[in-house]
This record gives C-alpha cells, sequence and structure tokens, in this order.
C-alpha cells in the first residue's frame, strides 16, 4: 500500500486533471458559503447540531437502546455488529435466510444498494462477491466507480476524479453506449435505463443511515437521484447498514440537521430526497445492522470523540487544500479527507499512521464544518499520539530532533541560516534536486542576502 505522499504525487502527474479537480471542489465550497450565507441563524444552526450530538456522544448507550425498542414495536429486526466482519456475515445471513439457507445459481438476481459508506469500510462488496452475490451500487457516481473497478475517491461525489470523457468510454465499455459521446444527458439517461432492470429484478436493497431518530424508531436516507427510494420499496427484503454514531434523539431534532446537510455538502437547500423508513410494508422484511467497528474506541478517546459527530456532508474535503490536491485515492480508506485522517488511525493505528500528517492544520475544514468538529485540532493530536507510540517513520523523527536542536540554540540556527543562504545561492543544485521533496512540486524561493534578524539590527533604530 502506498503512503498518501506517495499515492498524491502519482495524482499531481496529471497536471490538468489536479488543477480541475482542485477547482471543482472549491467551486462546491463556494456554493457552501452563499447557502450558508443566505440563513441568518447558520452560526446558531451549526452550534444546536453540535450541542444535540454532545449530547449523544454522552448518552450513546441509552439512545442506542430507545432505539432498538421502538424500532423493533415497528416492525424492523435489529441487529448488532460488533466489527466488519461481523456485519458483512449478518448481511449474508440474511440473504442466504431469504433462499432458506441456499442460493440457486439460475433464480439468485443479486442485491442493489444505494450510496453506504460504511459497506465501503466494511469491504462489503468484496465480500458477499466471494460468496457469489452480486452487488449493484445505483448511485450513478458509485455505479461509474464500481464499473471502473476503484473505491469512491469522496463520500458525496464518489468519481469526482473522473472527466465526462472517461465516463463515456467506461460506458461505451460496459453498458454499449455511442462510442465518444460525452454528453452528460446521454450518460445520465443510459444509466437509468441500466439501472431500472436492477431495481426491477433484484429483491434485495441495501440502504445506509443518515439519521436514525431513537425517539421513533425510524431512520432518514438522504439522496438526490432517488436510487434508495426505487431499492427499498421494490425489494422484498430492505436491508439498511448504520454505524451507531447516526442516532439522533428526536424527530424535531431532524429539521436541525436536514438544513446544514445539504448546503454543507453541495451547497443545496436541501437533498431531493429525504426518506423517513419507519415500519417494513406488507409482506416485505425490514433489517438494521447497527455497526461498532472501532467507534466504541473512538467515543472512550476524550480527544477524539468529537469526529463521532460527523454527518458526512465531506464540506471538508471541499475546503481542504491538501485533499483538493491529492484525490481521494491517496488517503487509502473508504473516508478520505480530513475527517477520514483523524477516524483512521483509530481503526489501525500503524496502518493509516501518514494521514494526520496529510494536512496544513490551517483550520478551514473546522471552519466549514457544520457541527463543529475540531478537525485540525485532532489532526494535531493525533500527529503527538502517533509519534509517542512509536508510528511516525524514523527519518522524520529523526529530522524533527534536528529541528528541535537547531531551533532551541540560537547560535546553531543563525549559523545554520547563513550556510543555508550560501548553498543556494553558490551551490543551488545542492537544494534543487529531486532528493529534495519540496523542490518535487515547487520552485525553491531566491536566498536572501540577509537574515531578518541582521536586517532588523542595521534598521531598528530608523
Amino acid at each position: 500500500m502506498k503512503t498518501h505522499s506517495e499515492a498524491a504525487e502519482i495524482f499531481n502527474k496529471d497536471f490538468d486533471r489536479t488543477t480541475w479537480h482542485d477547482e471543482t471542489l472549491y467551486f462546491v465550497r463556494q456554493k457552501r458559503d452563499k447557502a450558508a450565507f443566505q440563513i441568518k441563524d447558520w452560526e446558531l444552526l451549526r452550534e444546536t447540531a453540535s450541542s444535540i450530538k454532545n449530547n449523544v456522544l454522552s448518552n450513546m448507550h441509552d439512545y442506542l437502546l430507545q432505539f432498538e425498542e421502538n424500532a423493533i414495536k415497528n416492525g424492523i429486526k435489529i441487529h448488532w455488529a460488533a466489527d466488519a466482519k461481523e456485519h458483512n456475515e449478518i448481511v449474508y445471513g440474511i440473504i442466504s435466510e431469504y433462499y432458506k439457507g441456499e442460493i440457486p445459481v439460475d433464480t439468485f438476481k443479486g442485491m442493489v444498494k444505494s450510496k453506504s459508506m460504511l459497506t465501503e469500510e466494511c469491504h462489503m462488496n468484496e465480500f458477499l462477491a466471494e460468496k457469489g452475490i452480486e452487488v449493484i451500487d445505483t448511485d450513478l457516481g458509485e455505479r461509474i466507480v464500481q464499473l471502473a473497478e476503484e473505491p469512491p475517491s469522496h463520500i458525496v461525489m464518489p468519481c469526482i476524479h473522473w472527466k465526462k470523457e472517461e465516463i463515456g468510454e467506461l460506458f461505451h465499455k460496459h453498458l454499449g453506449t455511442e462510442k465518444g459521446n460525452k454528453d452528460p444527458q446521454y450518460l445520465t439517461e443510459a444509466a437509468r435505463q441500466h439501472l431500472r432492470d436492477k431495481f426491477l429484478t433484484r429483491p434485495i436493497a441495501l440502504t445506509g443511515v443518515n439519521f436514525a431518530v431513537a425517539e421513533t424508531g425510524e431512520f432518514v436516507v438522504c439522496t438526490n437521484e432517488g436510487n434508495a427510494d426505487m431499492g427499498a420499496h421494490l425489494a422484498d427484503i430492505h436491508i439498511a447498514s448504520m454505524g451507531f454514531e447516526k442516532i439522533i434523539p428526536q424527530k424535531k431534532h431532524l429539521g436541525v440537521f436536514l438544513r446544514l446537510l445539504a448546503r454543507s455538502a453541495t451547497g443545496q437547500p436541501i437533498t431531493t430526497y429525504s426518506s423517513h423508513f419507519k415500519k417494513p410494508r406488507e409482506g416485505q422484511q425490514m433489517h438494521i445492522v447497527i455497526v461498532d467497528n472501532g467507534r466504541s474506541t473512538q467515543l472512550g478517546r476524550e480527544d477524539f470523540r468529537n469526529s463521532l459527530k460527523c454527518i458526512r456532508c465531506a464540506a471538508c474535503f471541499n475546503t481542504c487544500p491538501v485533499y483538493r490536491r491529492s484525490g481521494g485515492h491517496s488517503y487509502h480508506n473508504a473516508v478520505a479527507g480530513p475527517i477520514g485522517s483523524i477516524l483512521a488511525p483509530n481503526l489501525d493505528m500503524r496502518a493509516n499512521a501518514d494521514l494526520p500528517f496529510a494536512s496544513t492544520l490551517c483550520g478551514s475544514c473546522s471552519n466549514v464544518c457544520p457541527v463543529k468538529i475540531d478537525i485540525h485540532q485532532q489532526l494535531y493530536k493525533w500527529r503527538q499520539v502517533l509519534v509517542q507510540e512509536g508510528y511516525a517513520p524514523a527519518s522524520k523523527t529523526l529530522a524533527m530532533k534536528g529541528m528541535s536542536t537547531v531551533l532551541s540554540n540560537p547560535g546553531i540556527f543563525k549559523f545554520s541560516g547563513k550556510v543555508g543562504r550560501m548553498l543556494m545561492d553558490k551551490l543551488p543544485f545542492l537544494v534543487n534536486n529531486n532528493m529534495n521533496p519540496w523542490y518535487k512540486q515547487r520552485e525553491m524561493p531566491e536566498p536572501p542576502e540577509e537574515s531578518f534578524r541582521d536586517w532588523y539590527k542595521k534598521n531598528r533604530k530608523k
């Protein structure tokens, strides 16, 4: 597995792609700002949402049990999964039970799935494929990357790294569309016709969960394409995969979160479809799989528990200068970007030790977060934890110790600055080469004639 910097370096080799990826995401960030500023009490909304989530984190056990009790009363079957493996086995068990323990090859039609980052986190598609079960992603962006055999690079816009010309070629290969046709309307219609058959012939549908209401035992799924509704309403079995942090206490609180979610994600006033599921229709089964998978550990980490307030809007992705220039796949996790960089180390510190360092700590992510997660501060705290636990690269640890020595000693600092300026002026090739990671993507500045300290000594009395 490549580290973030190694994968980002590959992404940056395509200058044009990197540039429009950066510009497109920042355009979405600007849409978010316009949508937010149209609401007089935007900051009050954020503060209210943050307070509700704080209450949930402090009373998670009680709210989960209340939700379970009310959901069961509504006729929903509740399952609890400690980790990704158990989640996948529960889903497979529900499918197997539907076919009485056996899945006849000639009758099984597979499963349709709307967007669910939790199933990406659990690698459910791959697990079910090994069991002979085809999972069809029905979100358009998710279907594009699924046909390309890639994971999504963004939690709201899964194929943001793809150009329409490339999608045209992909659809020509897999869906038989006209070669060279890159018209978005034509390609969308082709996808619609392709997926319609899947909705009509797959007896099982899986959705994610955006919000689960403890008071009523219902859950809400937000989409812009209506694919979750198509799958859930036509299927004999509706499975909803839910991280336990999706709980909110009361139905009235939905008014707060639904106003924040779409505005933060895409600059819309509200998602096109905000669908409430409370009970299965007659003859249908409805299952909710409530998943831990490291969330309890994160809940117990005082410095990092606030990350569980995340409502998966991706506002932090769209504003982050590092994400915009490095691409989502450089984060090697289901959830990329700043929020992913504080969630992933909780799952595996060693494998994800590079991610908290993939940040400028500029604080823009925290500024746009609709539930006021202190993202940049948690990134900084993770860096400290990872270094203390011995997961930082030895070269970086040695370099930091060297910098500490230089910066804490005025004499050494002054001497080092003088040597550095001389080398950059007289022997620039010692700095301007591929051994210097900074030089790979940037032009080195012209060396100053003197240090600021020397300039200040000469000019402070003037």
